[in-house]
C-alpha cells in the first residue's frame, strides 16, 4: 500500500518510522510519503511567484478564520494522486470513522490523506475529485474539533495499515479485538494473579476453554450494552449490529 500525506507541518509524521509502522515500512509493506503542501504554494492562481507561499485566504461570504485554497490544493493532489487512488480529507463535519471503513481502505492500492487547518479545504477540490472519478471519503474520528487534520490523519493511518496481511505479528489479536465483530473487546489480565486486592476472575484460571470462551462473550456483551448501546441493533434483546 502507498500512503501519501499532505500537510503544512510535514515534522508531525516523524511518527512514522516508529513502533510496528516503522517496522512495516522497512519491510516495504508500506510506503509512506510526506509532502509539504506549501511545496505547491510557490506560485499564485494568476502564474506570478509567491514568496510566501500561501495556503489560505479569507472565506466567502465572510467569517472568522481562513480557508485553504483550492488552486494550492489541486496542484499538489494532480501530483500526488494516482489512477484507482483514495482521497481521504480528516474533518469535523465528515462521516464517522469506523472500523469496517479501516477494513475497506487497507485494501485500496494508494491513499492521500490531505489534512487540512484553520477552517478547512475549499469545499470544491472534494468536489472536483469525486467529479473527475477518484473515491473521496471526508472522514471524522468523533464529535471534536482538532487543531488540523494532522493527528486524525495518522489515526486512521495506523488503524488502517495495521488490517494489511503480515503487519501485526499475530493475526489473532485483530480477530478477538474491540470492534472487529461488531463488539468492544473483554476485558484481559496477566500476572499477578491477585493485585492490590484484586483478583483475576476464577474463570481464567480454570483451563476450561469453552467456559473462558463464554465468560469473554458475555462481558464483550455487557461491555458494549453499558459503554456503546448505539452499538447494539435492539438493546432489549442484546443483539448486536
Amino acid at each position: 500500500m502507498r500512503i501519501d500525506v499532505l500537510t503544512i507541518f510535514p515534522e508531525f509524521f516523524s511518527v512514522l518510522d516508529v513502533s510496528l509502522l516503522g517496522k512495516a515500512r522497512q519491510a516495504e509493506l508500506v510506503q509512506a510519503n510526506v509532502h509539504d503542501l506549501r511545496t505547491w504554494a510557490a506560485m499564485k492562481a494568476d502564474g506570478t511567484p509567491d514568496i510566501h507561499r500561501t495556503v489560505d485566504d479569507a472565506p466567502f461570504g465572510g467569517g472568522a478564520g481562513m480557508v485553504m485554497k483550492a488552486d494550492v490544493w489541486g496542484r499538489a493532489l494532480d501530483d500526488v494522486l494516482q489512477p484507482g487512488g483514495v482521497l481521504v480529507i480528516p474533518s469535523p463535519a465528515g462521516v464517522p470513522f469506523t472500523q469496517a471503513l479501516a477494513a475497506d481502505l487497507a485494501r485500496a492500492d494508494q491513499i492521500a490523506f490531505a489534512c487540512g487547518r484553520y477552517e478547512g479545504i475549499d469545499a470544491r477540490v472534494a468536489e472536483h475529485y469525486d467529479a473527475v472519478g477518484f473515491r473521496v471519503l471526508e472522514l471524522s474520528l468523533g464529535d471534536y474539533v482538532l487543531n488540523g487534520g494532522e493527528v486524525a490523519a495518522f489515526a486512521m493511518i495506523e488503524a488502517i495499515t495495521r488490517l494489511i496481511p503480515g503487519f501485526m505479528g499475530n493475526a489473532e489479536s485483530i480477530v478477538e479485538e474491540s470492534h472487529a465483530d461488531g463488539l468492544l473487546e473483554y476485558p484481559s489480565y496477566t500476572r499477578p494473579a491477585s493485585w492490590r486486592g484484586l483478583d483475576v476472575p476464577d474463570v481464567l484460571l480454570s483451563g476450561h476453554h469453552g467456559k473462558i470462551e463464554s465468560w469473554r462473550r458475555e462481558q464483550q456483551l455487557e461491555r458494549t450494552r453499558i459503554r456503546r448501546p448505539d452499538l447494539f441493533a435492539d438493546p432489549r434483546e442484546g443483539v448486536a449490529q
